[in-house]
């Protein structure tokens, strides 16, 4: 196949999208995987946002039901992207809550694995971007987040990273002088990725950023030393480096800067009045992070299990969720060491910052971290150690992908391929696709089909009939999930916790009203039937149990809707 061929079809991205489908097949598994950690969640989250969107609020702040009816702004501290997503489905394609879930997981499995080809074959190939996205899709914690631990925000959340750097990349590259490319494109990518990542985990982006910036200056000091090397820095050439350092680095801050402009409407409130919601049921006791660290062999043993962590060494022998890198990974990422004298110095640079940053991140899940869990603001956001998997996955699949480039020319050969890699020095933001190494070739497939082998024992999902304190979707069985789990029952930062309700008079109405019960495997036209039959059942929040109705004080309702109830008080 001809390079020109290449351009006109795109081989390599419709291979990314066939390999990375696999992994979203077990979810065409008829039922819903109840079991999983966060799946009640996941279809409760939405449930609640759609309850807001039927009451006019497009940018929700308040989750009415939560904490048994008396709600509390949920919204204000939670990305909301993941929720809007699926209340889209549900209102306008007619899908159901679990559908929705599912459907969401399925797409973002194919733009995970979309977002990393693009961003590896920018400037590491095409073949090196398609091991990349293989990788990044089929590592086994990223298996975890759906399977098992049904994480749906942190999922879509490391769809926008390697995005993010795709675009502050590109927006350093649309600085060259005479590269005839327009700032525009990369500004706007960026800012657009980076917005999205603020709005669907405030999490995921608080423990990324700094490891972003680090990555912007390793690769504004790359930009500098080509135009103006270190070596022939004085004091002379300081004024005009202070003007190389703005000009360079303006797009990728101008694109990080709009991200955050594009995304104030709901990290400014959650930063100004987050504070008001108490959080101490989600620190301290079992959310302890000391009792979470990863034991260094958990992160090679084979084990798989549907589990929550628990304390220990042992808890993954015990059927806890799995901790593995994944040995095909790792292997690959090791092997990446020796291609790394085959690319240019700058990007050489890049991926010795990824091996750092993955190394970073096995180290902030052992116990030996455990001062910087104590003592660093951004290592304890990640709340359970673990989770700095998801971000030990991105470093690990790029370094994985730049396997490929065992498979190119030597520098210093004769013939063509000397040509081309000066082509590829002086004109470095063309990046690798003028290389006729790039054309798909043999050992990239194998080495996409090795990394779907290493894992296709993970790809497997536990759909279960949920039990009444878990669905099928309603108010009753919210009330109930709530009242057995403990969980979506927080409150303002005012409430001692110790002297919440647990059960309220409307949860009690919404239970009355779920009669007949759903059965556990009702029809979507039975689920949103009895939905409407347990609205009509609250007509109001007022307890009049504690109004006096009389000739001193009279209440009445006149509208009650999601997040108010219109009261006339005489």
């Amino acid at each position: 196949m001809t390079d020109k061929t290449h351009r006109r079809f795109p081989v390599h991205g419709l291979l990314v999208l066939l390999l990375c489908a696999i992994a979203a097949v077990p979810l065409l598994k008829p039922g819903y995987f109840w079991g999983a950690h966060d799946a009640r969640h996941d279809v409760y989250f939405i449930f609640e946002y759609n309850r807001a969107v039927s009451g006019g609020d497009w940018l929700a702040r308040w989750a009415p039901d939560f904490s048994w009816g008396y709600g509390y702004p949920f919204f204000l501290i939670y990305g909301p992207f993941t929720s809007f997503l699926g209340t889209l489905l549900v209102r306008f394609l007619g899908m159901g809550y679990t559908q929705a879930v599912e459907v969401l997981f399925a797409l973002a499995i194919l733009a995970s694995g979309l977002a990393m080809y693009g961003y590896v074959r920018s400037w590491l190939g095409r073949n090196a971007g398609l091991v990349a996205a293989v990788a990044y899709v089929f590592l086994p914690y990223r298996l975890v987040e759906v399977y098992v631990r049904a994480s749906l925000a942190e999922y879509v959340a490391l769809i926008w990273l390697p995005l993010i750097l795709w675009g502050v990349r590109a927006a350093f590259e649309s600085t060259r002088l005479n590269s005839g490319r327009s700032i525009l494109w990369p500004v706007v990518g960026t800012a657009l990725a980076y917005g999205g990542l603020m709005v669907t985990s405030n999490l995921v982006a608080l423990i990324f950023t700094p490891l972003l910036a680090i990555y912007a200056l390793i690769l504004l000091l790359n930009r500098i030393n080509e135009e103006q090397p270190i070596r022939q820095w004085s004091g002379q050439s300081l004024f005009p480096l202070i003007a190389n350092l703005i000009r360079v680095s303006a797009a990728p801050v101008l694109g990080l800067l709009l991200g955050l402009l594009i995304s104030a409407f709901f990290w400014l409130p959650a930063l100004a009045e987050g504070s008001l919601v108490n959080q101490d049921q989600w620190y301290g006791g079992y959310y302890n992070p000391e009792l979470h660290f990863v034991y260094p062999h958990q992160l090679f043993a084979p084990g798989w299990g549907f589990g929550i962590s628990e304390p220990g060494p042992d808890d993954v022998a015990q059927g806890a969720l799995s901790f593995q890198l994944g040995a095909v990974p790792v292997v690959l990422a090791v092997l990446a060491l020796i291609g790394m004298r085959r690319v240019r110095p700058g990007r050489r640079r890049e991926l010795r910052y990824l091996w750092l940053w993955l190394l970073l991140a096995i180290f902030l899940m052992l116990p030996a971290s455990a001062w910087a869990w104590r003592n660093i603001g951004f290592v304890s956001f990640a709340q359970f150690p673990w989770r700095w998997l998801m971000l030990a996955a991105l470093p690990l699949a790029v370094l994985s992908g730049s396997v490929a480039l065992l498979g190119r020319s030597e520098a210093g050969t004769v013939g063509p391929s000397q040509n081309l890699r000066v082509l590829r020095e002086d004109r470095p933001e063309r990046g690798m696709d003028d290389d006729p190494n790039q054309r798909l070739n043999l050992s990239t497939v194998l080495l996409a089909v090795l990394l779907i082998l290493g894992s296709y024992a993970f790809l497997q999902v536990q759909t279960i009939l949920p039990t009444p304190q878990q669905g099928p979707v309603s108010y009753a069985a919210l009330m109930r999930f709530e009242q057995s789990s403990d969980e979506m029952t927080g409150a303002p930062k005012w409430v001692d916790l110790s002297q919440r309700p647990l059960w309220s008079d409307m949860a009690e109405l919404y239970v009355q009203a779920d009669n007949p019960p759903l059965r556990p495997d009702a029809s979507k036209a039975e689920i949103d039937a009895a939905i409407a039959r347990q609205a009509a059942a609250v007509t109001s929040k007022v307890d009049y149990t504690q109004m006096p109705q009389n000739e001193t004080l009279a209440v009445w309702s006149l509208e009650l809707g999601s997040e108010y109830e219109k009261l006339w008080v005489t």
